[in-house]
């Protein structure tokens, strides 16, 4: 039996912050764990075009804050903030409760590991080889300054009789550093075989205290524009004639 721990939920309090956030007495916890799943499956699944990375959930005494971070909060707002007001009263209705909607735009699409893994999930789905797809992707991830990932893929891959697992890596992965900042995302794609399941690491950098998720992709983005601006000094006639 395997021994795996999911990467979130083994640095949450550490480096990693929950993703709901409320205080319940012993009789109502369980109907608010309901809540906040029911809510994301149903939000999850009106705005799956707009590319939803997370879905954070705070109640503060009557009120429910639900942020939503995605990658074209564009869908999400809707013109003149429409799309908003709409979302709201429908999960309104569905929870029976009034709440509070907040859009939140993705920093990095390539580096955020559920939209990588969506994304891959779709090409699977238009019958691209499951191969160039996890290649493909990987090459992004790398682009946009991250430190490392790895790509699985599991099911009847290639139409094939019985099902496997496929994996790819490419930098490193610390799985069992807590400082290490492992994003990870899961998808599945419904193709005419059956079900495939994605599963994405993207290791974003060692976070050290006070630092923020995120923060060292970004140094590492600016440090990599300072050098492309920077022009290599020519050597003078001189010095190479020495040599």
């Amino acid at each position: 039996m395997g021994q795996k721990t999911h990467p979130t939920g083994f640095r949450v309090g550490i480096i990693k912050s929950w993703t709901s956030t409320w205080f319940a007495k012993v009789k109502d916890y369980a109907e608010f764990v309901a809540e906040d799943a029911k809510i994301r499956k149903f939000v999850k699944k009106k705005l799956y075009a707009a590319g939803i990375s997370k879905i954070l959930i705070a109640r503060k005494s009557q009120s429910t804050t639900i942020t939503v971070v995605a990658a074209k909060p564009g869908i999400v707002v809707g013109r003149g903030g429409q799309g908003i007001d709409e979302l709201k009263q429908a999960v309104s209705k569905h929870i029976g409760k009034p709440v509070i909607i907040n859009v939140v735009e993705v920093a990095r699409i390539d580096a955020d590991a559920q939209l990588v893994s969506e994304a891959i999930a779709q090409q699977l789905e238009k019958r691209v080889a499951f191969r160039r797809a996890m290649k493909q992707a990987m090459q992004r991830t790398m682009r946009a300054g991250a430190q490392g990932i790895k790509v699985m893929v599991s099911g009847r891959l290639g139409g094939a009789e019985i099902a496997r697992s496929e994996w790819a890596k490419e930098g490193r992965i610390p799985l069992q550093t807590l400082r290490a900042d492992v994003d990870y995302g899961f998808a599945e794609a419904d193709t005419i075989m059956g079900k495939i399941g994605v599963k994405v690491w993207i290791f974003k950098g060692t976070l050290m205290p006070g630092e923020k998720a995120d923060q060292n992709i970004k140094s590492k983005n600016e440090k990599n524009s300072s050098e492309k601006g920077q022009r290599r000094p020519r050597r003078s006639r001189a010095v190479e004639t020495a040599e």
